[in-house]
């Protein structure tokens, strides 16, 4: 009898289920304003491996291009193991020595932007990039040439981890969201015209002085940040670093704007010219030879001319560039349908035509110069001082440049 007991224990227990193996731990990270899937991955530098996205949906049961709930935490694709103190493979039971040292990179990589608190040798726990131990390959390439957009703000707490400061937009409008990737690897020069000693052309409302170059640069910089929220890498190559993006209807004259890399603007006209168009040239060059394949030059004007005739945004081209000819013809529809939207009551007017203009003929990108409106026609102001005004013309002007 009691053998007949001990031989069913024994049935009983060999036909037992196994106890259960619990997998391994992954990274958990909350949502910033502004996260898609790719920015979030993007940002612990998990973005040029295809198998980490498909394990991001798979972790945190999503489908693909699921928006992402700000504040809400998700599984990232970074195992977590413990450090044993002595190599990073026998901690999590591998062979390869340089798999090792790349996982030991990326951990310092990682406290270096302080995505980390501390380093792994100190606090013992070791993360470990889901690609290095099964897709190793990179199989994603999108042109990338700087970490950070040239604008963000750098040496400063939290800049490295991804907060997406550009203090050259003001305190109010410095942190700027990251909406989508969708310009990303693209490059953007933007120019708002004149400047410094040379306010250009001026109008009059009422006791106020309308001035052409801080209308023109408010719109320039409106559409600069649009551009950096989709990804794009964008300059500003005119520069105020008192303004930033302003509100209200009357901008104030003033003369310290300067160019990029703080460069003084000189009187004569000529030679400020070639000035931003040498800084944007040499740029050019720079992300040229990183790879970069699409850069384009935005010149933001507004016109002058009698106080009678009214004129909607108008565009200009190089005649040799037929590149930027259809960029201008992408920036016009965009305007056109817009209009067909919001402003029933009239026709849209503007038009594309060529012209030999410095900032058209002198800049080795594709380049495009835009007239905002007649500083001195009472409705073509409109268009510039009501600030409204000013964020829609930098929103369509963003359309037309994401065809």
């Amino acid at each position: 009898m009691q053998r007949t007991i001990s031989l069913l224990t024994l049935i009983t227990i060999l036909a037992a289920p196994a106890p259960a193996i619990s997998g391994p731990d992954y990274f958990l990270a909350e949502a910033m304003p502004g996260d898609g899937i790719y920015s979030m991955l993007r940002r612990y530098s998990l973005d040029q491996h295809s198998c980490n996205f498909d394990h991001f949906y798979r972790l945190n049961d999503l489908k693909k291009n699921s928006h992402l709930i700000v504040g809400r935490k998700y599984q990232l694709p970074i195992l977590i193991y413990t450090f044993n103190g002595k190599t990073i493979r026998s901690s999590i039971g591998i062979n390869d020595w340089n798999t090792a040292v790349r996982i030991q990179k990326y951990n310092e990589l990682m406290l270096e932007r302080r995505m980390r608190a501390e380093s792994f040798k100190k606090d013992r726990i070791l993360w470990v990039p889901y690609h290095e131990l099964n897709c190793p390959e990179s199989d994603i390439s999108i042109p990338s040439p700087v970490e950070n957009s040239p604008e963000e703000e750098h040496n400063t707490a939290g800049a490295a981890a991804g907060n997406r400061r550009f203090p050259i937009f003001g305190p109010k409008y410095a942190y700027t969201p990251l909406v989508s990737n969708k310009l990303r690897g693209k490059v953007f020069y933007i120019v708002g015209g004149h400047g410094g000693p040379d306010p250009g052309a001026m109008g009059r409302r009422g006791d106020y002085t309308l001035c052409e170059d801080e209308y023109a640069y408010d719109v320039a910089l409106r559409l600069c940040r649009n551009l950096v929220a989709h990804g794009a890498t964008a300059y500003m190559i005119t520069r105020d670093d008192n303004d930033g993006i302003r509100e209200g209807k009357f901008l104030e004259c003033d003369y310290d704007e300067v160019l990029w890399g703080g460069i003084k603007m000189v009187r004569q006209q000529k030679p400020r010219l070639f000035q931003r168009s040498d800084i944007i040239n040499e740029l050019y060059e720079q992300n040229r030879r990183a790879g970069v394949t699409e850069q384009t030059t935005i010149i933001i004007h507004v016109d002058s001319r009698g106080k009678g005739e009214r004129t909607d945004v108008y565009f200009y081209h190089h005649a040799s560039s037929p590149a930027s000819r259809g960029i201008a013809f992408n920036l016009l529809r965009s305007l056109k349908h817009k209009y067909k939207q919001y402003q029933q009551s009239r026709e849209y007017r503007g038009t594309v035509t060529s012209r030999d203009l410095h900032m058209l003929r002198e800049t080795r990108t594709n380049s495009v110069y835009i007239e905002l409106a007649n500083i001195r026609n009472a409705y073509d102001q409109q268009r510039i001082i009501v600030e409204r005004n000013r964020q829609l013309l930098a929103d369509w002007l963003l359309e037309g440049l994401m065809e």
